[in-house]
């Protein structure tokens, strides 16, 4: 089973995909975005908590109408050269202002973590053999950021007024 780290801290993942859970009986559900679309009005009305996954070719923009409903959205990560999750974070965070858990799913390594959570991301799905604590301290990889970010941090140019 895969390690979660949400908000630097390593968690039990309260999450189930539907395809391991397809009653729902955990009550929160990470529904593909195939699916969800298919299956959007079905899904609305049930009580549990609802997220959905998306991969490197959905559009964050089909989501937007769902952002009351959806608490999580899970973006795929094929590899350490597919870098289309981290627009999708961003349009998340500053177009939509999407306030729900980011989470970067699939083939994640140590050394993305840290600008996956500038550019949105707070959860972080990890293989089973992944060492936590390297990876949690990937985070604080760097001390000075040089560019403007989903992380509220200001850029260096602009933290010198230049």
């Amino acid at each position: 089973m895969p390690q979660l780290i949400r908000q630097r801290k390593v968690v039990a993942d309260d999450w189930r995909s539907i395809d391991d859970d397809p009653t729902g009986r955990e009550r929160a559900l990470i529904i593909p975005f195939a699916r969800w679309q298919a299956e959007r009005d079905q899904w609305w009305l049930w009580d549990g908590k609802l997220g959905v996954r998306i991969g490197p070719t959905d559009s964050v923009d089909a989501l937007e109408r769902d952002f009351l409903r959806i608490s999580l959205v899970a973006i795929e990560f094929g590899g350490i050269g597919e870098g289309r999750g981290y627009t999708q974070a961003q349009l998340l965070r500053r177009r939509y202002h999407f306030t729900g858990e980011i989470r970067a799913v699939g083939k994640v390594q140590r050394d993305q973590l840290f600008y996956m959570a500038r550019c949105g991301f707070d959860a972080f799905e990890l293989p089973d053999d992944a060492d936590t604590a390297v990876a949690i301290a990937a985070l604080n990889d760097f001390s000075v950021k040089y560019q403007d970010s989903s992380d509220q941090g200001l850029s260096l140019r602009r933290r010198l007024g230049t």
